[in-house]
């Protein structure tokens, strides 16, 4: 199994703001047919290196996540990302 994750810090990191974004995300669920988990975390600490939002997914394989990344409902959902974050990382690995 494949786990990627992204954490988000947002330009604008407003509550409304932040909640947007995560309904965004969320809404890649059950659109998907290789996604076999999506979870999406507010954080709740708001450190100085805190992150605002956590996105957890997972994959059957390399090949399914490459699948996904190219899947139209993904496209759109990244586009938005990309407008609203300052800065996004990312970790994958195999489980």
């Amino acid at each position: 199994m494949i786990i990627h994750i992204v954490l988000f810090k947002l330009k604008d990191r407003s509550a409304k703001n932040v909640q947007k974004a995560r309904d965004v995300l969320l809404g890649m669920k059950g659109k998907i047919p290789q996604l076999r988990h999506l979870e999406v975390g507010i954080d709740v600490l708001h450190s100085e290196r805190s992150y605002d939002l956590a996105l957890v997914t997972k994959f059957d394989s390399m090949e399914e996540m490459k699948t996904y990344q190219a899947n139209p409902v993904h496209v759109e959902v990244s586009k938005y990302m990309t407008s609203v974050r300052e800065s996004a990382v990312t970790v994958d690995y195999e489980s």
